[in-house]
């Protein structure tokens, strides 16, 4: 089993319940012992004439292969309805996989860990809550580092994701 971290966010609709439906989806196909953090409000990134996000980490286990979790995990946002309408534009879900167990993948359709994880405020604070002490592959640095040199202006609490 592998185990993995995917990043969670949207700012159209009801994104508490898409995020619920979501998470139903990935334990029907292949995710399990899910563990969600807290929901942050977060200004985008990119165009900001568009609504704020909410956003969240979650931490799973699976038999999935990463480009197979990849394939499940687009399948899931375009089930619940992703547009993909403009580059950081807005959506009703995004999920992308940042960590795959300590691997470091390179390809045309994948790059783990996430590009831009060491960067994103409102990706680190969520992973803060599962387990700041995680070590993030190629950096050697824990989330707690990496979130005490990141910027967390923008970030804010929202609530907890209930199931």
């Amino acid at each position: 089993m592998a185990d993995v971290w995917i990043g969670l966010g949207g700012n159209l609709g009801d994104v508490t319940h898409t995020f619920r439906q979501a998470l139903n989806l990935l334990e029907h196909n292949g995710l399990r012992d899910i563990r969600c953090s807290a929901l942050y409000r977060t200004r985008p990134v990119g165009p900001q004439d568009q609504p704020d996000f909410l956003n969240a980490v979650i931490r799973a286990q699976t038999g999935l292969g990463a480009m197979e979790l990849l394939d499940q995990l687009q399948a899931t946002e375009t089930a619940l309805g992703r547009e993909r309408t403009r580059h950081w534009g807005e959506r009703t879900l995004d999920l992308d996989l940042l960590l795959y167990n300590d691997d470091i993948i390179r390809s045309e359709r994948l790059t783990v860990p996430h590009p831009a994880l060491t960067e994103r405020a409102f990706v680190l604070v969520p992973m803060a809550d599962l387990d700041s002490d995680h070590t993030v592959p190629g950096t050697g640095l824990t989330v707690a580092t990496l979130l005490q040199q990141c910027n967390r202006d923008g970030v804010w609490y929202h609530d907890h994701l209930s199931r």
